[in-house]
């Protein structure tokens, strides 16, 4: 398991947190961030190159999120499955994996509003899951 960061990283940690910061504002996940880092900038892993993972990264330098990632990744799955079934309504298939991809997502808003990542007020629906997905 590497435990520092290699020497032929040719970014400084200060560098790293800046560009991460920069890269949130232009409007990119964190997932897209690590990718363009890892691809573009040759820095293999944030948190050995900068001291910090890259939400405490983003919450230092004021980025925040209207929506945790991996919930917005779920929602664009229901909405994609939603349309395919209204499409094709015998697929009774793809009609349960939504309804279980569903109940993932409510499991994870309980959670989230359980540790205040978003609001108490927040709910799903698949309606307004369409416009806050892109």
């Amino acid at each position: 398991m590497v435990t520092e960061n290699p020497k032929w990283v040719p970014l400084s940690a200060e560098e790293v947190k800046d560009l991460v910061a920069k890269l949130a504002g232009d409007g990119m996940s964190p997932a897209k961030i690590g990718l363009v880092l890892r691809d573009q900038y040759a820095v293999p892993d944030v948190r050995l190159a900068a001291g910090k993972n890259m939400k405490d990264i983003l919450a230092e330098k004021g980025v925040k999120f209207e929506l945790p990632e991996d919930l917005q990744a779920l929602m664009k799955r229901a909405v994609m499955m939603s349309t395919h079934v209204g499409k094709n309504p015998k697929d009774f298939h793809n009609l349960r994996g939504r309804h279980l991809l569903e109940s993932k997502i409510r499991r994870l808003v309980k959670y989230y509003k359980r540790e205040g990542v978003i609001p108490e007020s927040w709910t799903y629906a698949l309606d307004t899951a369409a416009l806050q997905v892109e």
